[in-house]
This record gives structure tokens, sequence and C-alpha cells, in this order.
């Protein structure tokens, strides 16, 4: 039988790998309660994407805009987790961060930016942002470049170093990058994105016994970790959600889609 993949890529930053690596500890043992056959180390990739498409995927966490555009049709969602952020439980949004020094203290104060971003498919990173200017009538012009940076954290680096004029960054890695990354420092938030669904859990499609089955386990594993470990992860519980409740996402995506596709 092929072994069951399992991968948390979405926080797995090295100053809480440890942490993490306990994490999973906690699913492996509630979902071998559970009747599952869970892998005994996560699978840590560059890219995730063929490991969340995987029949063999017991569980994962993407981004809920690959979810929406690549991945509903083939998974099945488990839920989503709740952090300690100000949001509601399974929800979170993206802060607009530029460098203290910049002069720019609101989005209307915008000038020839560069802006620079994660991946093209990222909620946090682009769509988030780009929902935002035009439900703020901020006009495109105000940005000249749009630089890919990779990751949120290279994010925060270039914008330190002014290599980059702002950045939209998911609110769970602004709180990990201001404990770790001392970069944070010399920036400053200007706004924060309306909220939508978080980060959810996926699972290869399968019957909803057994969706159900993972959901609950989860909870159970996340209900045991102690306070320390939660603390460090900022996780806080499982919001049951549905995929409906991501089409928020889709429907934000598909007002600026045109205009992402001539641009980035």
């Amino acid at each position: 039988m092929p072994a069951p993949i399992a991968l948390l890529p979405m926080y797995d930053w090295p100053e809480i790998r440890d942490a993490t690596d306990a994490y999973w500890s906690a699913l492996h043992d509630s979902l071998s309660d559970a009747g599952f056959s869970p892998p005994t180390q996560l699978t840590r990739t560059e890219d995730p994407l063929p490991f969340w498409q995987h029949p063999n995927l017991l569980l994962g966490q993407t981004c809920g805009l690959p979810y929406v555009e690549k991945l509903a049709v083939d998974v099945s969602l488990v839920g989503t987790p709740a952090y300690d952020i100000d949001c509601g439980a399974g929800c979170y949004f993206s802060v607009i961060v530029v460098h203290k020094d910049s002069g720019i203290e609101e989005l209307t104060d915008l000038d020839s930016a560069i802006f620079g971003y994660n991946d093209p498919l990222s909620q946090s990173g682009v769509a988030a942002f780009f929902s935002h200017l035009a439900s703020e009538g901020i006009s495109l012009n105000k940005i000249r470049q749009y630089k890919q940076v990779m990751s949120h954290r290279n994010a925060i680096t270039e914008l330190a170093e002014r290599h980059i004029d702002l950045a939209s960054i998911d609110a769970i890695t602004w709180e990990h990058a201001k404990r770790f990354v001392s970069a944070t420092d010399k920036l400053t938030v200007i706004a924060r994105t309306d909220p939508t669904p978080g980060l959810p859990l996926i699972t290869a499609q399968r019957p909803e016994k057994e969706v159900d089955r993972i959901h609950h386990a989860v909870v159970e594993a996340i209900a045991s970790l102690s306070s320390d470990l939660q603390d460090t992860l900022l996780l806080s519980g499982l919001a049951a959600t549905e995929e409906t409740d991501y089409q928020l996402i889709k429907r934000r995506y598909e007002n600026i889609r045109f205009d992402l596709k001539n641009l980035l």
C-alpha cells in the first residue's frame, strides 16, 4: 500500500521547527487512534503543490487561493486552523507593510512604488492586496514595478533593505516575524485587508465519514498541546469550515484576475 503523506509547510519556520514537529507528533497519535496510518515524519519540500494534489495525501495545509483555483475538485476540506490573531476563528487577513522611513503613512501616499510579493497565486501576498486596493479606490498606477521575492520572509528583508516599497504579509507570518526577524523593527503596518477564510487543512478526496474522523483527530491533537506549544505556533483550534466558505476568495479573485495576469 502506498505510504500516506502529510505536510504542514505554510508556517514551518526554522525557529519553530521543533514545535511544528511536536504538533505533528500529536497529530500522528491522534490520527492513529482514529484508524489511519500517518507517516512518522512530515514531508518537507520547496514545491508542495504536487503533494497537495497527491492521492495519498492524509493531511496537508495549503493556501486559500490555490485551494479554490487548483485543489478543491480533487481534495476534501478538513477544516481551517484558528490562530491567535485579531480575527475570528478560521479566518485571517494581511497587513500591508512599509519601511518606517518611507514617508508612506497610508496607501494614498503611494507614488511609483515597488510592490514585493511572494507568489502570483498567494491569497495573502497578492490577491488580498489587490482586492484591498480596489475596495479603497487606489489606482494601480501608483505602483510602477512588481517584484517577486518568493516568500513573505524575503519580502520583510527586502523592505528593511529598501529594495521594495511595500508588501502584503499574512497576519500569522507577521506575528512570527515580529518574534524572530529583527528587520521588522524597521517596518510599520499602514493597513490591513478584509478577512477571508484562513489556510485550510486538506486531505485527498475521501468519504465524508473519513474526513470527519480526520477533523476530530486534528481537534483532539490541538487540544492536547501544551499552552507553551500553542503559543509558539499561535495555534488555538480548528474551525469547521466548508468549501462554500472559500467562495468568497474565489469571487474576489475573479474581480482582479485580469489585472493580475497582465501585471505579474
